[in-house]
């Protein structure tokens, strides 16, 4: 069964669509938003495969939404919902699953459930299959990408933090951002790649610049001041 969100500032478009997924089936919608800064909140709270997005909306747009999920660990799938046809290529510009035009009809949403399906399977098998090669203590270590809580720069090589340990890299912070990609690391300074999922406080300093405290860790991380803008997007703070 796969979850859903929906996220429209029309009340009847989101009945309406819950009606269809229902007709489809396989679908359970666990909650429901009027704005983008509701669906944050609520993805917060009810982690879902996929979810369904209006594009024009009060404060911020669906698009925004979905640009910025895609820093996060585990996005969702991401399909709009809307009346207006001409969003549709800066739609597949934030990897849009797929793009329907209201009135959605019950058979075209079938078929966008279908490919809804097959990127899940291929995002879980990809999260049980990426690891990280590090070292420590003369040995060659697997690092599960997830248990990664942040990756710092010394020199030319980098060392991975997780929650019980430090491990050697022989690969560079830049090789290892851009290996990383997607699965919601976010270059937080020059020297440090930070795990978003794993933030659990956010500190401010004397310069406007920030300190993260993350899950596990008791190292606090900077933020460049050039970064705190887009990190806070980044966490639709």
């Amino acid at each position: 069964m796969l979850k859903a969100i929906i996220v429209d500032d029309e009340a009847p478009a989101r009945s309406e669509l819950r009606f269809l997924l229902d007709e489809v089936g396989g679908v359970e919608v666990v909650a429901e938003a009027a704005s983008v800064r509701e669906a944050i909140e609520k993805l917060k709270e009810y982690p879902c495969d996929v979810m369904f997005l209006d594009i024009n909306m009060p404060e911020a747009t669906g698009l925004q939404l979905a640009d910025a999920m895609r820093h996060l660990k585990f996005p969702p799938a991401v399909v709009f919902v809307t009346a207006y046809s001409e969003h549709a290529l800066d739609a597949f510009k934030v990897s849009a699953v797929d793009y329907l035009l209201k009135p959605v009809e019950t058979d075209r949403l079938a078929q966008t459930i279908a490919r809804v399906r097959e990127q899940v399977a291929l995002h879980v098998q990809a999260q049980k299959s990426e690891r990280i090669p590090v070292e420590k203590g003369g040995k060659k270590i697997l690092i599960a990408i997830d248990k990664i809580r942040f990756v710092m720069a010394r020199d030319d090589y980098a060392y991975l933090q997780t929650d019980v340990d430090r491990y050697f890299s022989t690969v560079s912070l830049a090789q290892l951002e851009k290996r990383l990609d997607g699965h919601g690391f976010f270059r937080v300074h020059r020297g440090y790649l930070v795990n978003l999922s794993m933030v659990e406080e956010i500190e401010s300093v004397a310069g406007g610049t920030l300190l993260l405290s993350l899950q596990g860790v008791e190292e606090k991380i900077p933020v460049s001041r050039r970064r705190v803008s887009t990190l806070k997007k980044a966490l639709g703070l």
